[in-house]
């Protein structure tokens, strides 16, 4: 969808807002049941236009109107809409303007394509409220946005500390604008979306016992950032500002801890159980997070999620290709969480004989899974051996590789030599035999247990096989190797 600039002032709170026009028109009505939102859309005539809505960071379309040839057509369902921000889309998928659809959801629209910003919509509660509401803050906006251009000239100290005066004051009555929607018309979708956007002022840094409590602004945002917010809300999707909210929130409130993640996460999604569409959302967005996650040991938070959600019955949110995907991931993931043991790898070296990783005694031991056929690992690996030999090495770091490729072992075998791999390097791989005695036996071969589904995998295990680091550089390991020296010195 093309989308042209919204300008909805609930969300922006600034001047230059949607102004609707007051007029009487008479109001089509059907039935009290269901939407019917009769629409006249100049100049279209006999084409379709589309209802869309906000759906998270996304987009949507939720019904479509036939328009006659005197540009006149409805929206109609035997259903309610989810009450939420739509937007009216024309013929071509530009948006034309902005409409809220609350409890109330027959009414009229009188509009033109040549004047979007002042559409006429009558019949609506919640629109007429929002007129009211933004008249208001238009005019504070328009002299607020004055007042700031002003400040930006040269001024005597006296002037400026004058106009900056007036800005508190103007930004007092927008807010207490706001604060009268809420507690006047507590029940209207007007005062939920001005409850559901706001966040809390940053307190000012108090003095404790002679001392200033420097995170008592950080404890106070956190404690009150989803004031008179229920995640089981399903018009908190229909709005362009709640995910952002959202996701600032885990960005500067939510430590990247995944134990503190997890309690997060876990709470909103008990919380939005009940929501229809907000929970499954919600689900699905955690779920690809942390999936694929930003930092190293936040892929616990996905386990979480599998072993406490979709294991437990939610997989009926998912297609079948999906379900198999996520139960695979999570089973790949299971045996490799950070802190755990290694697993066992036994398998065959390029003279035919079985190596234990486990017997490798060694303060570190750097397992690598690649391929020689993959471009990437002909890049990395020998950076891998330099390095090896140029610190590792010194330190009493062991090398355990595993071509995943086991019908390229010649290719393996030319790759090592021409790149005069240390001999130190331990260069295995998996027979045909050991692979269908581990199939006949149920048993899970090493890319599960070590989440291989990419070359070259990297895994840092501690002295005893514990599992230290994964999918990290190079550079990343040697760093984490300093600094695990350094706390056994």
């Amino acid at each position: 969808m093309k989308n042209l600039r919204l300008v909805f002032c609930i969300a922006l709170l600034l001047p230059f807002c949607v102004i609707a026009q007051q007029k009487k028109t008479p109001v089509h009505t059907t039935s009290a049941t269901g939407h019917n939102i009769h629409i006249q859309l100049k100049p279209f005539k006999n084409t379709t236009i589309y209802l869309g809505t906000y759906y998270g960071k996304g987009k949507t379309l939720a019904d479509s109107a036939v328009l006659n040839s005197n540009s006149e057509g409805a929206f109609k369902g035997s259903k309610s809409l989810t009450e939420g921000i739509y937007f009216v889309v024309s013929p071509q998928y530009t948006i034309q303007f902005e409409v809220l659809i609350g409890k109330e959801q027959h009414f009229n629209i009188v509009a033109d394509s040549a004047n979007k910003l002042h559409p006429l919509i009558t019949g609506s509660p919640d629109n007429t409220l929002f007129l009211q509401y933004s008249q208001e803050s238009y005019r504070l906006g328009s002299d607020i946005d004055a007042l700031q251009k002003s400040l930006a000239l040269q001024h005597t100290r006296a002037d400026s500390l004058k106009i900056e005066a007036q800005l508190k004051s103007l930004s007092k009555k927008l807010h207490q604008s706001r604060e009268n929607i809420i507690h006047q018309h507590p029940n209207s979708l007007l005062a939920f979306l001005l409850q559901a956007m706001q966040r809390p002022e940053i307190p000012a840094i108090p003095v404790v016992n002679g001392k200033p409590d420097s995170l008592y602004p950080f404890r106070y945002v956190k404690e009150h950032y989803w004031d008179d917010v229920l995640f089981n809300d399903d018009r908190l999707l229909h709005t362009p500002f709640f995910e952002p909210k959202l996701d600032d929130y885990f960005k500067y409130y939510v430590s990247p801890a995944p134990d503190s993640i997890i309690n997060e996460v876990n709470y909103m999604l008990l919380s939005a159980r009940t929501g229809k569409e907000i929970y499954p959302y919600l689900l699905t967005k955690f779920t690809n997070k942390y999936l694929n996650p930003e930092y190293m040991g936040q892929d616990k938070v996905f386990l979480f999620l599998y072993e406490n959600f979709y294991a437990k019955g939610d997989t009926v949110i998912l297609n079948a290709e999906s379900k198999k995907m996520i139960t695979d991931r999570a089973y790949s993931m299971m045996a490799n969480q950070i802190g755990a043991q290694a697993p066992e790898l036994n398998l065959t070296d390029t003279v035919g004989k079985n190596i234990s990783l486990y017997s490798l005694k060694a303060p570190f031991t750097v397992v690598v899974f690649w391929d020689p056929t993959c471009g990437h690992c002909k890049e990395e690996l020998p950076r891998i051996d330099s390095i090896y030999k140029a610190r590792w090495k010194a330190m009493g770091v062991k090398l355990y590789s595993v071509n995943v490729n086991e019908a390229r072992m010649d290719d393996m075998k030319q790759f090592v030599q021409e790149h005069h791999f240390s001999p130190d390097w331990l260069i295995t791989y998996q027979t045909k035999e050991a692979r269908l005695a581990e199939q006949k036996a149920n048993e899970p071969n090493y890319r599960q247990l070590y989440d291989v589904f990419k070359t070259p995998t990297l895994y840092l295990l501690d002295d005893e096989k514990h599992i230290i680091a994964k999918q990290l550089t190079i550079e990343q390991i040697n760093n984490l190797m300093q600094v695990k020296r350094t706390q056994k010195q």
